[in-house]
């Protein structure tokens, strides 16, 4: 019988590329599964500058990397609003490669799990009877506005009527009198319901849930509802996150060394954590907008001025390109932000996030609301400001502030009043507040990946179903 062989194919973005590996680890530590991780080539060379992964996965001799082409120049930056291009660039150029790998009769591999976006995945998969699995690292509860899209067009709830965005979304189960406008994914703004992004997500929800399972990086105590919501569409949920907390309780149960490792595209500053250890405990704020946000040099000023008007401790990551323009007027800062910084400031150029929010001087975690970021804030107990960018982030920061109460929503905002009033309340006048159920819900999910807890037991199911799926 075959050994079980498992293409893994993500999103080359640094989000999914990073909650991918996660799980494709979990899997190598489990010896009799073999792992077949397709980077494209200019992540995977991103992965070899900046961090361990090569050496890291070839302790695993169960475990190889394959490279493709992404389809776009050298030059092109790759941030997010380059999206769309990255994904018709893999469906152009690296699913013919990828559909080979899949047809290839002697190492063809027993399992697809594939990013939820590629639906190029479902025709090649049903083509080679070789099981399926979707796995969006994105929120469910995201993913869930994508499947009501059909619907929210046919009852004429998008494109909007008028400019209220506060108005209540009817038409998505388990999600009644939650969601306004405001809240939904950004691309459902548009005036015009017959572009790319919008056919593409409506692709995606018709795919998914023709494969054999879905798997999601979320835990059953935190999106139960909206897990529930799914298993009427496809039965087969396979909720293990969250990851990063499970491969950690998965190497300490087998006594393997657990050390901070790294699945960044970025170039980490180490001396942050030296600054930290010199900050009272929960005292800084973290402030990131991850690895696809931009903003204008207007709203950086905006944040700058906020936080050093709170008065609060700040470590804040300004990655290189996320703030359009500044490269032009760098030497135009006013004195009193440069002076403010210097007394209690710190800005890096990227962050290792998980030993950030895992320190014990970090307060609250100002964030675009990315899901990696969300989970890794949930299980830290670091309460949230969220200042979604694109996309998915507009579900999560209504989920953190108004459903599960972790935080603060600022989507739509960007002025130094309201930046200063949510840090001051954050941090200071709800302080307790907030970290005693950011605590609360951290419990949750560590619990879940323990011994018997609900990810815990998923991923068994997981493990257990790919070594049946054997040619």
């Amino acid at each position: 019988m075959a050994v079980p062989h498992v293409l893994i194919f993500p999103l080359p973005l640094q989000g999914p590329v990073n909650c991918m590996l996660k799980l494709a680890e979990l899997l190598c530590l489990h010896q009799e599964i073999h792992i077949t991780f397709i980077n494209t080539e200019y992540i995977h060379q991103r992965l070899m500058n900046y961090t361990d992964v090569v050496v890291r996965f070839a302790k695993y001799p169960n475990f190889k990397f394959v490279t493709v082409p992404d389809g776009l120049p050298e030059d092109n930056p790759r941030i997010g609003d380059q999206i769309r291009k990255i994904i018709e660039g893999v469906e152009k150029v690296s699913s013919p490669l990828f559909k080979e790998m899949v047809m290839t009769t002697n190492s063809a591999p027993t399992c697809l799990i594939v990013d939820g976006i590629f639906t190029f995945a479902l025709p090649i998969a049903k083509e080679a009877k070789i099981p399926l699995l979707y796995f969006d690292t994105i929120s469910p509860c995201s993913l869930w506005t994508y499947l009501a899209l059909p619907k929210l067009i046919e009852d004429g709830e998008i494109p909007f009527k008028g400019n209220d965005l506060d108005v209540l979304v009817n038409g998505m189960p388990g999600m009644e009198g939650v969601m306004r406008r405001r809240d939904l994914p950004s691309f459902c703004r548009t005036p015009d319901v017959d572009i790319p992004i919008i056919k593409l997500v409506i692709k995606e929800g018709k795919h998914i849930v023709q494969a054999q399972g879905l798997i999601f990086n979320t835990f059953e105590a935190l999106e139960g509802p909206i897990l529930s919501q799914f298993r009427a569409l496809c039965p087969n949920i396979y909720a293990i996150g969250p990851l990063h907390t499970q491969m950690k309780a998965k190497l300490s149960s087998q006594r393997l060394p657990n050390t901070p490792t790294s699945n960044s595209i970025w170039k980490e500053d180490m001396s942050c954590i030296d600054w930290l250890d010199k900050q009272p405990n929960k005292s800084v704020l973290f402030v990131s907008i991850g690895s696809l946000a931009t903003m204008s040099k207007a709203q950086f000023f905006e944040f700058w001025y906020g936080l050093v008007n709170s008065n609060t401790r700040f470590l804040w990551v300004q990655r290189p390109g996320s703030i359009i323009g500044l490269e032009d007027d760098n030497n135009n800062v006013p004195m009193e932000l440069v002076e403010s910084t210097k007394e209690r400031g710190c800005i890096i150029s990227w962050a290792p996030q998980e030993e950030v929010l895992a320190h014990p001087s970090i307060g609250a975690f100002l964030t675009h609301t990315g899901w990696n970021s969300t989970l890794e804030s949930i299980v830290e107990g670091v309460p949230m400001i969220c200042w979604p960018y694109f996309v998915d982030q507009q579900v999560n920061s209504r989920y953190i502030g108004e459903v599960w109460k972790l935080g603060l929503d600022m989507k739509d905002v960007c002025d130094r009043i309201t930046i200063e009033r949510m840090v001051r309340e954050v941090m200071d006048v709800k302080k307790i507040e907030f970290l005693e159920r950011a605590k609360y819900m951290s419990d949750l999910a560590i619990a879940s990946v323990g011994e018997g807890g609900s990810s815990y037991q998923d991923l068994d199911r997981l493990i257990e179903d790919i070594r049946l799926m054997r040619i």
